[in-house]
């Protein structure tokens, strides 16, 4: 059988794939409305990276998410955020009909949205190493990639186009039906409980009475583990630097940069997705031939030449052609990050470890607001290569410092 269909064989990845599916198109086709929103109504770069910025506040929050999922279950965590979303987009739909939506308000249903939003990435992946047996860990990882890829891809060119064509609140009504389908979905998938997260014959153990012992644990599990401590720094190097231009500031190159409308932010948007799917696409089929330490730093490596191209580049053509290069060391570089951590860590962290992996994203509103406090004073091109180049230093820098860890073909980071 091709490799990347053995994780379906798993009755409940069958369910987990669409249902990560929906959630990711309706949350990219809102990433991009309203954020072409708030910049055509504001005309504020500034504003455009603020909201950008309020969609990761939560990532401080990831942690506790993630011992929830420990203690309550990956499923049921996962299943009530992605309620929480289909709410947000019921309440913009409600503003947009009701002709009461202002960029303020978008930017309030973002934040509120964005305290939970970048904890799916990491429960999905949680709830991945819970129920697809090891053997098939990498192509499903792979696979389960392919809908953020795909979602950035359709989700991107269908937000734009239906925004054109129909408006705010006939897309609001889409977007809200496909968060609901992935409730739905999410709500099929068995297992990921709280009896999925302990080793295979270990003695029970009581259930600890505070929570905030369990995330004490998982982030002392990161610290004192020198591959996983790494593989964050990492994480948090690339949102800082590599993850504004790629994908944050799109509306903000699109309009001023290269001077494109609605489909030509599609576009950019689509061109670094094209690039992540067909990179995720490899990793299901060869995922088990790599070595995902090495491969996560030399992707990002990649990532980060492909993006000093593309700002360097006045050419519409060139510039896309750069964010497909992007989006495949892109994908390369974290899935392997993500392989990295859910293949060597002890299981009942898993919840834990996801959690503290998505507090690494906290560097990308940090990185968004700095290029939108950078540009106006010394320009787009030097504000993101100077970033870029920095990025590339402090690459080699945590490949050099934890080499032993990272380079050895032998390393646990880098086993097969």
């Amino acid at each position: 059988m091709i490799p990347a269909l053995l994780p379906f064989q798993t009755r409940s990845f069958r369910f987990q794939w669409p249902a990560d599916l929906c959630t990711a198109w309706a949350l990219e086709m809102e990433t991009l409305v309203l954020g072409w929103y708030v910049l055509v109504e504001t005309e504020s770069v500034l504003l455009l990276t603020l909201f950008g910025s309020v969609q990761f506040i939560g990532t401080l929050v990831s942690p506790m998410l993630g011992v929830l999922g420990d203690r309550l279950g990956i499923r049921n965590v996962l299943a009530a955020m992605r309620a929480s979303y289909a709410l947000f987009s019921g309440i913009i739909l409600t503003l947009a009909l009701t002709e009461s939506i202002d960029a303020y308000s978008v930017l309030i249903v973002a934040t509120l949205c964005g305290l939970i939003r970048p904890t799916d990435v990491g429960m999905r992946g949680a709830l991945v190493g819970a129920t697809v047996p090891q053997q098939h860990l990498v192509a499903a990882m792979g696979v389960s990639r392919t809908t953020m890829d795909s979602a950035r891809v359709g989700g991107a060119l269908a937000g734009a186009g239906f925004m054109a064509l129909f408006g705010m609140a006939p897309v609001y009504m889409l977007i809200t039906l496909i968060h609901v389908v992935g409730v739905v979905l999410t709500m099929k998938v068995e297992g990921g409980g709280r009896e999925d997260g302990a080793h295979p014959g270990a003695v029970a153990r009581p259930v600890r009475v505070s929570p905030w012992r369990d995330l004490w644990e998982g982030l002392a599990y990161v610290w004192n583990t020198p591959r996983m401590l790494a593989t964050m720094c990492l994480a948090s190097l690339v949102n800082l630097t590599a993850f504004p231009f790629s994908n944050g500031l799109a509306p903000y190159i699109a309009r001023d940069v290269f001077e494109v409308d609605q489909t030509g932010l599609g576009w950019l948007v689509a061109s670094f997705a094209i690039g992540a799917l067909v990179g995720s696409v490899l990793m299901s089929i060869f995922g088990p031939r790599v070595r995902p330490a090495r491969m996560m730093l030399g992707g990002a490596l990649a990532w980060y030449a492909a993006l000093v191209g593309f700002a360097a580049t006045p050419s519409f053509p060139v510039a896309i052609t750069m964010l497909v290069l992007a989006g495949v060391a892109q994908s390369l570089s974290m899935l392997s990050v993500m392989i990295l951590l859910l293949r060597t860590c002890e299981p009942r962290f898993r919840g834990r470890i996801m959690g503290v992996r998505m507090l690494a994203i906290y560097t990308l509103p940090i990185g968004l607001m700095l290029a939108g406090a950078i540009i106006p004073v010394i320009g787009y091109p030097w504000t993101a290569t100077v970033l870029l180049l920095i990025g590339v230093g402090c690459t080699f820098w945590i490949g050099w410092a934890w080499r032993r860890e990272l380079l050895p073909l032998d390393a646990i980071g880098n086993t097969r």
